[in-house]
């Protein structure tokens, strides 16, 4: 795993200084501490930190073609490699590494931009074509491994696998978006193609970027989705036999490793599943490691060792203290934008403990989304059934009246929130899943928000991005679109970002074999109720797993990997969320109403209302604009208004 960043002059062969091209680089340090390499030429500078993998000893990048006319820089891993290097020999081309990362430069001089149709991992590369004059960017099916870039007004491209790397640049416009802002205080992250910064841009996951001196600069080129395409007639049986097959597959290939490697291992289904296939192909025991909680509300620890009791694993558990907070103001380093989930704390704990003993590690991310897990999925398709006997105009002016004089009762169980319910059956499915993902509701961020603020966002509205992702799915399937909804979103701009710079400020390496795009492919074409069926979400996977892992362990509630917010912004953190909710940061801003700010202050210290979500993304708000800006974001703040 690695850090890429460069700098393009696309309108003429300008000079790159080498010294801000190295000081790039060495902002994503943490990324790659093994090596680092530079390449200079007129109007081009590519650089790059090395994790050193695959190919330990020759696999040093900036890597180039027999003739150094092509080189590319890399962030990732080729898993196929292997299998395309005889295909690459036969057209001519000469290897000189047994590197992954020289099957890129060769597959681009053979097939052009459709050589990522043909690479099967994750990745976030860009290659330099001289002959062509062209700069070709690359980010995975999934989105993986981030890559971000900006254009300056004299039309140089700036690319990095961080933020970071980009503002080292001082000429980068540094406003905020206030659509971003829109997005972030809805979702908990800024959705791609989006970045906090206006002039800063996400390369969206399946997306190429093809840019040539000379030529304006395209829009993204998305090569490959998920379609949801039938597989045909297939049983219960058939499918979870076929599951297994494809499961261990995926994992046997992300073995692969010249250094140590190992396994989260939470205790859930998902992390639960990929040991055991990984302790089905290893040699030897795997190395797994998990944390634990003081709080029996959200430790797993116990379920874990059972997993690793029955496969022998050389098992590591650190438990975490329940008031880790120390972390809060470190976050926004890692993310460089807002980012509000949470377990974005445990997640970097587990990152630690496993670098302690591997440089690789496997996870189970991708499995709620791929196999329908969440619980959010149920309620959903509850609503849907009610939803599909009534028409909109009909459910908005019956149920929105309703929703409107029932009572708020955020604090009792689900099943008593008529509230909530009543108001998500006045909408159609898209909005009513949108509000069911949200961290506040429309009327909340409406209250939260300025005049002046609301009338920057110009009517735009972060329901806009689910909008955006439904007009384009392939299926209208209420399960399979929301599932269609979350791996466009939720997946890659929390999940896999909260990972990816979890495990990179300590330089490990995460694969995620529940992600490998053949099999999701054919997981998206099975019927629905296989996924969530009988009251059981994840329903194949389960079964198919049983003779593998005990029934404790594929049939109890989900957990999650939570921490106590609302115990510690009413104890520890008290003072710690009054100064920055009501003090100079936000307020200068002129993004927030004061008066409701102190609203959520008052009611969650109060015990009146649990505010801890929201409260929690203000303060990695305010948390963003005193580590990342500093000193620049008052005037950038005052321009974006």
């Amino acid at each position: 795993m690695c850090g890429i960043a460069g700098i393009f002059h696309s309108r003429a062969r300008l000079e790159v200084p080498r010294r801000l091209l190295e000081q790039m680089n060495q902002r994503q340090f943490h990324r790659g501490p093994d090596e680092g390499g530079l390449h200079i030429e007129p109007g081009v500078g590519l650089a790059h930190r090395r994790l050193s993998i695959i190919d330990v000893s020759t696999g040093q990048q900036p890597l180039f073609n027999e003739d150094g006319t092509v080189s590319v820089v890399f962030n990732g891993e080729i898993y196929n490699f292997q299998e395309l290097v005889p295909e690459l020999e036969a057209l001519g081309h000469r290897f000189r590494t047994r590197s992954d990362t020289e099957v890129i430069v060769h597959g681009w001089e053979a097939w052009g931009p459709e050589c990522v149709q043909r690479f099967r991992g994750m990745f976030a590369f860009a290659i330099w074509d001289r002959n062509r004059e062209t700069l070709f960017l690359a980010r995975d099916r999934m989105g993986v491994k981030p890559l971000h870039y900006a254009v300056l007004p004299n039309g140089t491209l700036l690319f990095g696998s961080e933020i970071k790397a980009l503002l080292a640049h001082p000429e980068l416009d540094r406003t905020l978006d206030p659509a971003a802002v829109e997005e972030y205080f809805a979702y908990g992250y800024c959705a791609d193609p989006r970045s906090i910064f206006k002039a800063v841009r996400k390369l969206p996951p399946a997306c190429t970027l093809t840019v040539k001196r000379g030529a304006a600069l395209p829009e993204p080129v998305t090569y490959w989705d998920l379609q949801f395409k039938p597989v045909g007639p297939i049983t219960e049986a058939e499918a979870r036999e076929e599951l297994v097959v494809r499961l261990r597959e995926a994992v046997g290939i992300r073995l692969m490793s010249e250094v140590p490697l190992g396994a989260f291992l939470s205790g859930g289904v998902d992390s639960s599943a990929v040991v055991a296939m990984m302790a089905e192909l290893s040699e030897t025991p795997v190395n797994t490691c998990s944390i634990a909680f003081g709080d029996p509300a959200f430790n797993e620890a116990q379920y874990a060792q059972v997993v690793a009791e029955r496969y022998k694993t050389h098992h590591q558990v650190e438990q975490v203290d329940p008031n880790d907070f120390d972390l809060v103001a470190e976050l926004a380093g890692l993310y460089d934008e807002p980012y509000a989930d949470s377990s974005a704390i445990p997640t970097y704990r587990v990152c630690e403990l496993a670098r302690k003993r591997v440089v690789v590690a496997l996870s189970g991310d991708g499995g709620d989304e791929n196999f329908a897990g969440y619980r959010r999925y149920k309620w959903h398709m509850k609503e849907e059934r009610i939803r599909s006997l009534l028409p909109l105009p009909l459910r908005r002016s019956f149920f929105g009246f309703l929703g409107q004089v029932y009572p708020k009762a955020d604090w009792a169980p689900r099943v008593l929130r008529a509230k909530t319910t009543l108001q998500a059956l006045a909408r159609d499915s898209v909005e009513a899943y949108f509000h069911s993902v949200s961290l506040m509701s429309d009327e909340m961020r409406a209250r939260l928000f300025s005049d002046a603020f609301r009338r920057s966002l110009g009517g735009y509205r972060a329901v806009d991005v689910l909008r955006r992702h439904a007009e384009r799915s392939p299926t209208d399937d209420p399960l399979s679109l929301i599932q269609y909804l979350d791996i466009k979103t939720y997946l890659a701009g929390d999940i896999l970002t909260k990972v990816d710079r979890a495990s990179m400020a300590h330089s490990l390496e995460v694969r995620e074999p529940l992600l490998d795009h053949p099999m999701m492919e054919w997981l998206s074409g099975l019927p629905p109720q296989f996924k969530l069926g009988r009251g059981e979400g994840k329903l194949l996977f389960k079964e198919a797993m049983e003779p593998y892992l005990p029934n404790d362990i594929l049939y109890r509630p989900k957990m999650g990997f939570a921490v106590p917010l609302k115990s510690w912004f009413r104890g520890p953190l008290r003072g710690r969320v009054r100064e920055a909710l009501l003090g100079n940061t936000l307020a200068q801003t002129g993004f927030f109403n004061g008066a409701y700010l102190r609203h959520l202050v008052d009611q969650h210290e109060s015990g009146v209302r649990d505010y801890s979500a929201p409260i929690w993304s203000l303060l990695m708000f305010d948390s963003f604009l005193r580590s990342v800006l500093n000193d620049a974001a008052e005037p950038a703040l005052r321009a974006a208004g």
